[in-house]
């Protein structure tokens, strides 16, 4: 790959039944990946993402390992093709972050997929269904929201979950102060909110349970370092050491994933090509709002793989 180059890998809500197949038809690499997964799982997770029903593939332990494994089995895809391509930079939103580091060599596949699964249940049990809620608003400057949340909290939990662009941030929190921000916000000009149709209100304090039970898990696991930097959900900063990326994968389960942040410092870097390995193109419409002249590419089957290696130059 040319200079600026950075490999964004996406998270929870890109899944659809299907991802992944035609992939997997196509490269054995990609098939390798799919195998490896069903063994670490002990269970056809390749069948779940290839034949599912959307029902099935919205259960949150089950999503977490099915993205993980359609987006790795997308980055191994290419790797196959384009063997010496060079990434300056990965960066994951969110789920995704542990999709880039096994692309960046710092975690096994195996492992990740067996802690991914077990992160989506312990979110999932962290807080009874219906107590909590997550929101999309748009078209609100971040600090209009941040106030919003701060005002609706009255002694619950509601904050920023998401911080996606300057107009486009996810709220997460007790179901009561979410409506309690929505409605000072659509007050306060918001051109439009989406209350979001989750198991549980991700990435906020109510998560603190999930991210004990988490770290427990990964601190039984090996970290390498990574062969190139990563930039984190937690902090927005750069990484390149294995013990880094396991406390920032501890730390992000109750923090809001800065992800405008992350593409402000990878645009300072110098990158102005984002590839996204994985289901949908979520990450590249946000690359292309935060950064103008961003240069976006997918892969997530056949025809996206070769599109994205002509227009690489590769």
């Amino acid at each position: 790959m040319n200079g600026g180059v950075a490999c964004i890998f996406p998270g929870q809500g890109s899944q659809y039944p299907g991802m992944g197949r035609d992939l997997a038809e196509n490269f054995a690499a990609a098939r390798a990946v799919f195998e490896e997964a069903d063994d670490a799982l002990g269970f056809p997770l390749s069948r779940l993402c290839f034949e599912g029903s959307a029902e099935d593939l919205q259960l949150t332990e089950n999503t977490q390992p099915a993205i993980l494994t359609a987006s790795v089995a997308a980055w191994c895809a290419f790797e196959s093709e384009v063997p010496d391509h060079t990434a300056e930079y990965v960066a994951g939103h969110s789920l995704g972050e542990y999709s880039a580091l096994v692309a960046a060599g710092a975690l096994s596949l195996a492992d990740a997929v067996r802690t991914v699964r077990a992160r989506g249940r312990y979110m999932q049990e962290a807080v009874p269904v219906s107590v909590g809620a997550m929101a999309a608003i748009l078209g609100a400057d971040l600090q209009v929201v941040l106030d919003a949340c701060q005002e609706a909290q009255q002694g619950e939990v509601c904050s920023p979950a998401n911080i996606n662009s300057a107009k486009q941030v996810v709220i997460a929190g007790h179901a009561a102060a979410v409506d309690r921000a929505i409605t000072l916000v659509k007050e306060r000009g918001a051109k439009k909110v989406v209350k979001l149709n989750v198991s549980a209100p991700f990435h906020c304090a109510l998560m603190e349970t999930a991210q004990r039970r988490l770290a427990a898990d990964l601190s039984e696991l090996k970290f390498g370092d990574l062969r190139c930097p990563l930039v984190t959900n937690v902090d927005a900063i750069a990484i390149r050491g294995g013990s880094e990326a396991r406390d920032a994968l501890i730390r992000q389960v109750s923090s809001p994933v800065r992800w405008l942040e992350t593409l402000e410092l990878l645009a300072r870097a110098g990158v102005r090509t984002f590839v996204e390995f994985g289901p949908g193109k979520v990450l590249s419409a946000l690359a292309r709002k935060t950064i103008p002249d961003a240069n976006c590419f997918n892969v997530e089957d056949a025809a996206s793989l070769h599109a994205a290696r002509a227009g690489l130059n590769l």
